[in-house]
């Protein structure tokens, strides 16, 4: 059967090779791109125009700038300016993290700023601090409006990760058309076989994270 086909040679462990490297990608993206967007969320709340001019010129130039230009501009670019070599991985993991923290920003921000004013008013007149305040009154309800939209950014951010393949990461995707161009001569639905278990892996690595936002939104009703 060609089903054996990705079982033969290390079809099946070169895969798994590249699995792990899309992964990697994604996880330390979405973990820092949460970490540092929440951050930036409260930011983006400042009162100082200024500081919140600065965030939105930022915010914006994340949404128009295409991911793969700023991939190219981060290898390629930055190597020939700067002299400066990262690898492949580096820069991938760098420019996910600069987009995702712009955006789990903005939704941070949004999340805040949706809690009524009322509240904010009268943890300050109970003599709660600015930082108590975020911490015990404005986080836990915006936390929960917040989640399925950082689920969902997270979800893109996994799927985005396979721009990565442009500027020569070895992920999942690149594995894949490397089996493929090696093999379909002699196995003509080579690329079926493949891209059809290449779907199947990102849905095992995305589900998990729409079941987390049902379940989560379940939960907190």
């Amino acid at each position: 059967m060609e089903f054996d086909y990705l079982f033969q040679a290390n079809h099946m462990q070169r895969l798994m090779q590249g699995l792990w490297v899309t992964a990697k990608i994604a996880m330390l993206s979405v973990f820092f791109s949460a970490l540092f967007g929440t951050v930036f969320g409260v930011v983006m709340t400042s009162r100082h125009l200024l500081l919140r001019g600065l965030c939105r010129v930022y915010l914006e130039s994340m949404r128009v700038i295409p991911i793969l230009v700023l991939l190219f501009i981060f290898y390629f670019g930055f190597a020939t300016w700067f002299d400066w070599h990262w690898s492949a991985v580096t820069v991938s993991i760098v420019v996910f993290v600069l987009w995702g923290t712009a955006e789990m920003g903005d939704l941070v921000r949004a999340a805040i700023t949706s809690i009524d004013r009322q509240q904010r008013d009268s943890a300050y007149a109970l003599g709660l601090s600015h930082l108590q305040t975020l911490i015990y009154v404005i986080f836990p309800q915006s936390l929960k409006r917040v989640t399925p939209s950082a689920i969902n950014l997270f979800t893109r951010m996994i799927k985005t990760s396979a721009l990565a393949v442009l500027i020569g990461v070895v992920e999942l995707i690149k594995v894949g058309q490397q089996i493929i161009e090696n093999s379909i001569l002699t196995v003509p639905s080579a690329s079926l076989w493949i891209y059809g278990f290449i779907f199947i892996l990102y849905f095992l690595l995305c589900y998990p994270l729409t079941r987390l936002s049902v379940y989560l939104e379940k939960k907190w009703e």
